[in-house]
């Protein structure tokens, strides 16, 4: 036999049920209903819960027969200690055997998690990414029905819970396709409410995500694997391609005026469908560097108080913290692959003019639209200095996972530069 190593040539495409439009969320009764549960708890945040949605979906639920209850709890931005409080208050008031999650990625990542943990043994951190946890789920997890309020993480099409480890000072997130919801309910009705700065962070994290899994690592780059080896995560690749663009020409029609005006129903139409599209194109090809970088801007934050958001902590939104350090990261992929660089910036800013040197194209497209949205002048804005690079460096290399996504290999030398280069966008 050949000791010549193989390059792939399958990759994997998966995806839960899809349903979108407007009004769509009022039919989650019947959904669930029709998959046969019985004892239904809805997952929210304080802030979601206040607007009355959850307590709707759930009425709705008791009119078709089944049982519910609210878990309103779930923290934004999740912690380990917050998705174990949320876990021990599910296993103490369960059996369940059926979620919804309505509200942002929080929520759902936390729904994630509640289910992971009441159909399985085990605590939270066992199933986080190697080299911490790395367990897999031994058991089938219940269905999960996704209701997103907001527009941007992507995390009802995705086999992700994003979390940060008080301890560490890092965020991490545990993998698994189990994890993935079974039905995303889209319903663009649901974020009207959602104010400019969530607007613009959550819009962040949909342009990234279709950045990212654009530029990726094809997934050709790998070496041949086994069927039971395969990630969900699999590097680019047409299927992906195909939604990542899509959600760029969705971008650049709706972003600007989604933020701008909060009450322009088709422009957060087309968000809702591109935060969709976008995280069916990462939640198969994956993330890189700018998702890599994120988890210790948010996971590190010291004093920042973002607009839009509860105030009563310091916080650096995902969708922020991923932008930040993207312009400086999309010029140092650019060698990899210089035609869909260029593609991607098209298709977002189709009138852009040409910068000198076209490494430069995207990352001036996305450091216009930063500066129209309100999004923080790099990571020096939201409170680092150079002194705190190496700590960023160090958390950063923790996300092997992501890095390995990467269209260059990544050192931290190469780290270094890219979150020296962030300090200041403009």
């Amino acid at each position: 036999m050949s000791n010549v190593l193989q390059s792939e040539t399958i990759y994997t495409y998966a995806a839960p049920r899809l349903k979108i439009g407007p009004g769509a969320s009022a039919e989650v009764g019947a959904d669930l209903a029709a998959m046969g549960a019985h004892r239904i708890l809805v997952v929210t945040d304080p802030g979601v819960a206040r607007s009355g949605g959850p307590q709707r979906v759930a009425d709705q639920l008791t009119q078709h027969g089944l049982e519910a209850a609210v878990y309103d709890r779930a923290h934004v931005e999740p912690t380990d200690d917050s998705l174990a409080a949320a876990v021990a208050w599910a296993r103490e008031h369960g059996p369940w055997d059926g979620f919804v999650a309505v509200g942002g990625g929080s929520s759902i990542d936390t729904a994630k998690a509640i289910n992971l943990l009441t159909t399985n043994s085990g605590e939270l951190m066992d199933y986080v990414n190697a080299p911490v946890g790395g367990q897999a789920p031994a058991q089938p997890l219940k269905p999960l029905v996704a209701v997103p309020t907001t527009t941007g993480t992507g995390s009802e099409s995705t086999t992700i819970c994003v979390l940060d480890v008080l301890s560490q000072q890092v965020k991490t997130g545990i993998s698994h396709a189990a994890l993935r919801p079974t039905l995303a309910v889209v319903d663009p009705d649901l974020t009207i409410s959602q104010p400019a700065g969530v607007t613009a962070c959550s819009g962040m994290d949909i342009l990234c995500h279709a950045l990212e899994s654009y530029t990726a690592r094809p997934y050709t780059a790998y070496p041949k694997k086994a069927p039971h080896e395969r990630v969900p995560y699999c590097g680019a690749n047409p299927i992906a391609d195909m939604w990542a663009e899509k959600a760029l020409t969705l971008l650049a029609g709706s972003f600007r005026s989604a933020v701008r005006d909060g009450r322009d129903a088709a422009a957060r139409y087309e968000m809702a469908l591109a935060a969709t599209f976008a995280g069916f194109g990462f939640g198969n090809a994956g993330v890189h560097i700018p998702h890599a970088n994120a988890y210790p801007i948010a996971g590190r934050v010291k004093s920042f108080h973002p607009v839009g958001y509860p105030q009563d902590e310091p916080m650096i939104p995902h969708g922020m913290s991923v932008s930040l350090t993207a312009p400086a990261a999309f010029r140092f992929t650019f060698d990899a692959s210089p035609d869909r660089h260029l593609r991607a910036a098209e298709l977002l800013a189709p009138d852009a003019p040409k910068t000198p040197d076209a490494r430069d194209q995207l990352p001036s497209v996305l450091i216009a639209l930063m500066r129209d949205i309100g999004i923080p002048n790099g990571i020096g804005a939201v409170g680092y200095t150079d002194a705190d690079i190496p700590d960023l460096v160090d958390g950063s290399l923790k996300q092997q996972r992501l890095l390995t996504t990467a269209p260059r290999d990544v050192s931290a030398d190469d780290l270094t530069a890219i979150f020296q280069a962030s300090g200041a966008l403009w």
